[in-house]
């Protein structure tokens, strides 16, 4: 479990008393996020660059815009499962294999998608295509979890989660522009092109960032897919280190642990959080995937016009995590500073009978008031512009004012999903990818069930009355978030005991 384990290299008396927690710089770590929210961008695009043709792909097929809409639902489906394979075999087999053969897996896809003839080849395509792109947001959130501490990782975490919402914003301006001058095959087309050069540059770019394999990065590994690009960057670091010998190899043969996201998303520490943030990004991917077909309808909106927006959807994403990236650092450094001042004077307390601080005490760090006291303030704001978005659409108020309401849409719930993110990663620190995979496996698949029946609940109630329901739901999620801020340090206690005793059980 959590405490600040990964602090612990820094303490005095630690046999890495004087090394750094990461080698890696600053330009370093840079480049590497840079490359892993590229990656990530493969999910985003290959969901967000397909909406803008919708309308036409189901035309060509000869089936209902319904019938095509189970192909987004499918997309998020494997969105949700896939990660649960992928993100705990990178947590031991290493982040570069896990990377290489998900885009294999993506690669393929889009072949087959550019080429299929028939409805039923594009649903399983689509299936198999999100099973490919959607680990890259996993692997890459334990990458960060990797590399950084944790009052730095806020701050990492938004700009990945900047990088790889992109496509929410560009995505679908290039689908719709694409769709309407080449077909909606060339879609498909360019995502093997722009996949296909984008894995020759991670292969040579990004070096292995799993702990147990390089530790901090000083280590000189014998595997060859770990040693390079590694050693470039040992050689370039201007952070000092001393070289490591390998770790040692463990008792036990490391286990790709399939079900590990299912227990991190059931158990105490994390359901809440996670059933909060499926709810307010199914609602999300409700409203966007609605959108195509509702401005097309009420608007008369062209397939390009209706890429364009989405521009404000993710504008909106991008600089929302940016900011509330730096909000978390700036958080957790006010909540430390608090907790440490009184701990410091207990230590110098002369003849004070008082305990110095322990690992228990650092167990025991406000973790949830340091990172979540911004979730209640964006979930509120998240129900304020989908309920807009779902009224002024009913009533065809200007369009402008819907599209506003998405860019607030898209700060909000992409914001949240950095905020939690973020807390998982610091609460399960030896299963980084496992812990992001569980929150892609929530939202994934609350998200399909959502998008499979909104067309049909807006055909029944109305677009105002769809969001108002959806809304009500998220109101209610709120209370989570405050059974979350109430319990989740004895919950995380009372896990590190029963881990404590697990293991004495095993000697």
């Amino acid at each position: 479990m959590a405490s600040d384990n990964e602090e612990n290299n820094s303490r005095p008396g630690s046999a890495l008393a004087t090394e750094p927690y990461s080698i890696f710089d600053r330009r370093q770590k840079g480049l590497i996020v840079f490359l892993v929210a590229t990656a990530a961008t493969f999910s985003g695009f290959a969901s967000n660059i397909y909406f803008p043709a919708l309308g036409t792909i189901a035309d060509d097929f000869h089936v209902t815009v319904e019938l095509i809409n189970l192909t987004v639902t499918s997309y998020l489906i494997f969105q949700g499962l896939a990660p649960s394979l992928w993100g705990p075999l990178s947590d031991v087999k290493g982040r570069r294999v896990a990377y290489f053969f998900t885009f294999l897996v993506f690669l393929g896809a889009c072949v087959g998608l550019a080429e299929s003839k028939n409805y039923a080849t594009l649903i399983i395509l689509r299936s198999l295509q999100s099973s490919g792109s959607a680990s890259t947001i996993a692997v890459g959130s334990a990458v960060i979890g990797d590399i950084t501490t944790r009052e730095e990782r806020g701050g990492y975490m938004g700009i990945f989660q900047a990088g790889l919402l992109a496509p929410v914003a560009v995505g679908p301006v290039i689908g719709g522009a694409l769709a309407a001058s080449l077909g909606w095959r060339s879609i498909f087309w360019f995502l093997t092109i722009y996949g296909g050069i984008f894995l020759i540059i991670l292969i040579l770019s990004l070096p292995e960032t799993l702990r147990s394999t390089v530790a901090n990065g000083g280590v000189n590994p014998s595997s060859l897919v770990a040693k390079y690009p590694l050693n470039l960057y040992q050689k370039l670091t201007k952070v000092k280190f001393t070289p490591q010998p390998q770790p040692p190899k463990p008792t036990k043969r490391a286990k790709i642990d399939v079900i590990g996201p299912i227990r991190i998303l059931f158990s105490k520490q994390a359901i809440s959080l996670i059933l909060f943030l499926a709810i307010y990004y199914a609602v999300w991917q409700m409203s966007i995937t609605a959108m195509s077909v509702l401005f097309e309808e009420r608007y008369n909106l062209s397939e390009t016009q209706i890429g364009l927006t989405f521009i404000a959807n993710g504008a909106g994403s991008i600089i929302g995590t940016l900011v509330t990236g730096r909000i978390l650092d700036a958080d957790y450094r006010r909540v430390k500073s608090k907790y440490e001042a009184p701990m410091s004077e207990v230590g110098s307390e002369a003849g004070s009978d008082r305990t110095p601080p322990t690992e228990l005490d650092e167990l025991n760090f406000p973790l949830e008031k340091a990172r979540l006291r911004l979730l209640p303030i964006l979930a509120l704001l998240q129900c304020a512009s989908i309920v807009t978005f779902g009224w002024t659409t009913q009533y065809r108020v200007h369009i402008s004012v819907p599209i506003i309401t998405t860019f607030f849409t898209g700060w909000t719930v992409v914001s949240i999903v950095s905020v939690v993110t973020t807390y998982l990663i610091d609460i399960f620190p030896e299963q980084k990818a496992a812990s992001s995979a569980s929150v892609n496996l929530a939202r994934c698949l609350l998200a399909a069930g959502g998008t499979s029946i909104v067309t049909l609940i807006i055909n029944a109630v109305g677009v105002g009355w769809t969001f108002t329901i959806a809304i009500a739901a998220q109101l209610v999620a709120l209370v989570l978030v405050g059974i979350q801020w109430r319990f989740g340090s004895k919950w995380r206690v009372d896990a590190d005991r029963a881990r404590r005793q697990t293991e004495k059980e095993e000697q």
